[in-house]
């Protein structure tokens, strides 16, 4: 019985193995046949660091448009880079502030569950900084 479970579970491994190995190749075929959806576009990685200058503009840019918590945070300054989780996390509350703030909106006046001038804030914040994910 331990021979036969034996047994089964190589041949299984051996196929498991023999498709990895396969997959690549066989997607690579069909990846010129993709359906291009309007509109859609390709998300970047996010950098791993991002320079203080563009931290301190995005903040700059999120606390015009109204974020109190851009305004309270701090700039940056005597680094040569700070870690993109600062970029995301300055972006993710700015979004979450406008959000509560333009809940009772009516739906045509919003984008993404805020105002279209702090939709564009937070987009123009995030694009200064390289940020494509928060």
């Amino acid at each position: 019985m331990k021979l036969l479970v034996r047994t089964g579970l190589t041949a299984a491994v051996a196929a498991g193995a023999i498709a990895i190995a396969v997959a690549p190749a066989s997607a690579a075929v069909g990846v010129s046949d993709a359906h291009v959806v309007a509109g859609a576009h390709a998300v970047a990685p996010n950098p791993k660091t991002i320079k203080p200058a563009a931290y301190n503009q995005a903040r700059s840019t999120l606390a015009n448009a109204g974020s109190q918590t851009a305004a309270k945070s701090h700039p940056i300054h005597g680094k040569d880079d700070v870690p993109v989780s600062y970029g995301t996390s300055l972006l993710a509350a700015a979004r979450d502030e406008f959000r509560q703030t333009d809940r009772n909106l009516p739906p045509k006046d919003k984008k993404s569950d805020m105002s279209i001038p702090h939709y564009n804030a937070i987009h123009s914040a995030a694009k200064t900084m390289g940020i494509d994910k928060w």
